[in-house]
């Protein structure tokens, strides 16, 4: 398959947001290809965001290039389309790492006692499991370890860099007066030396933003969460939030 002059190998998988393809000739190297889906609910919301693919590679890339910057290991390589990253293979491992700053969403259900906005100082680091039968249940060091995810040592590494992750991105989004409340990341094993990477993706879809610590004005796809129906007027609305925060993410590597 041909993406513009990009030549790609066999596909290797797909999910809601994005493709991922082989390199013909590298074992070491695969393409993500971002499409233009917005989900929610495990995918019971599911619409087409014209453009949004290329946002998301658009962010993504910023944001990578910003933490490999700050010396923290990904599998990000380049961009090599308007909607294709090229990146370092790895075998995912199968879970999301939620740093939290400000109590909300999710973690207030699960925690009636705390109040909304309550800032967490030190972050709040949380493990899922990637399972839509199950709702990608939260887990526990135990779990992950009795499961055969991840060995101790990857989860306390996980945990580490997931904080500095958060920090890294913190600091780049409060020098425009935008809170990021929350962040969500993968991890995978570099195909060769098994070396521990942040990978897949960090766009829009990834965290939470508040410009001014306001979540009335957010940025994020909360907003299609929040949405009571889907509209094209919405819609409309939502991609102007996302070129919005692609545009801002290209701040992180102005030098």
């Amino acid at each position: 398959m041909a993406f513009g002059p990009l030549v790609l190998g066999e596909q290797l998988a797909e999910g809601k947001t994005k493709i991922l393809y082989a390199d013909p000739e590298k074992d070491d190297v695969v393409y993500m290809v971002h499409k233009d889906g917005i989900t929610a609910g495990d995918g019971a919301r599911r619409n087409t965001l014209p453009g949004k693919g290329a946002l998301a590679c658009r962010t993504t890339s910023n944001v990578f290039y910003l933490l490999e910057d700050e010396g923290i290991d990904t599998h990000y390589i380049g961009m090599v389309g308007d909607s294709a990253n090229v990146m370092t293979r790895c075998d995912m491992i199968p879970l999301e790492v939620v740093m939290r700053r400000v109590a909300t969403g999710s973690y207030l259900r699960r925690h009636p006692e705390v109040a909304e906005g309550t800032r967490f100082d030190p972050l709040v680091v949380e493990f899922f499991y990637k399972d839509d039968a199950r709702h990608d249940p939260l887990v526990t060091d135990d779990e992950i370890v009795d499961m055969g995810v991840a060995s101790r040592e990857e989860i306390d590494a996980m945990r580490e860099t997931g904080r500095r992750v958060f920090q890294v991105l913190e600091r780049a989004w409060a020098a425009q007066d935008v809170t990021l409340v929350d962040c969500k990341i993968e991890y995978g094993r570099a195909v060769g030396d098994g070396a521990l990477l942040v990978a897949d993706v960090i766009d829009n879809d990834s965290w939470r933003l508040w410009p001014g610590g306001d979540p009335d004005r957010m940025l994020d796809k909360q907003i299609y969460r929040n949405m009571p129906q889907v509209t094209d007027e919405r819609l409309a609305e939502l991609y102007r939030k996302y070129a919005q925060v692609a545009e801002m993410t290209d701040e992180f590597i102005e030098d």
